[in-house]
């Protein structure tokens, strides 16, 4: 078990705002509801990286751009160059969707390279990496296997969903992930993610990111838990 404040636990995060018809004024919401909950990071469409980069500037929250979201159906030369673009724009971090057509083909080749070239462009900026796997379109022997190719090729995280998906995060498919992937490799759950007890329970399964657009409602209800019983830290 570990012990969390209420900060420790804003601090697994990801705020999101994934929408396709998301404004500027949005994504000023977004950036200012972060810096108040001291959230993470602020996960978004890659177009607005410029745009948080510069509202965050000067704060220790990330500026997460997704590649090739929510589909991840497109060549690694054209995510590569939407990953490089993304973090000359500002991003200092990454969320790539494998291509599930390969994944389901079972064509493990061309996902580990994928993979690693990805992960080469983001590391040479020391800017985390994390490999989107779409777990409700994956049979189990389908996601172990990422995980297998994942702890050679050593993305930062592996993440569960996009949550433009079918399915979202679940508490077996992060005990799964967790138990299936080199130690040094984190998971983030997303997708679906609403309650306080839902967001614990996938800690306590192994998450230590959690991508959600209900980061606030969330933390405001544990905050309201820990008053409620006086004390200053959870232990999960």
């Amino acid at each position: 078990m570990a012990s969390y404040t209420l900060d420790n636990l804003a601090r697994l995060i990801d705020h999101t705002n994934l929408h396709a018809d998301a404004t500027e004024v949005d994504m000023h919401k977004l950036c200012e509801e972060a810096k108040h909950y001291h959230f993470k990071m602020v996960a978004i469409n890659q177009v607005q990286a410029s745009f948080c980069a510069k509202e965050l500037k000067g704060t220790d929250i990330d500026t997460g751009a997704a590649i090739a979201f929510p589909l991840g159906q497109t060549s690694i030369a054209a995510k590569v160059f939407e990953t490089r673009d993304a973090i000359n724009n500002g991003a200092n971090e990454i969320d790539y969707v494998v291509n599930l057509t390969q994944v389901k083909a079972h064509n493990w080749n061309y996902v580990a390279d994928e993979m690693c070239q990805i992960v080469s462009v983001c590391h040479k900026v020391d800017a985390p990496c994390k490999a989107i796997f779409e777990n409700c379109y994956l049979t189990e022997e389908e996601k172990i296997e990422l995980c297998h190719i994942a702890s050679e090729i050593k993305p930062d995280f592996i993440k569960t969903s996009t949550g433009f998906g079918n399915g979202g995060a679940t508490i077996k498919d992060v005990w799964l992930m967790r138990n299936n992937v080199s130690s040094d490799i984190q998971v983030k759950a997303a997708g679906g993610i609403r309650t306080a007890d839902f967001f614990l329970d996938l800690i306590r399964a192994g998450a230590t990111r959690i991508g959600c657009s209900a980061g606030i409602p969330i933390i405001e209800e544990i905050r309201r838990r820990m008053e409620a019983s006086g004390i200053n830290v959870i232990e999960l």
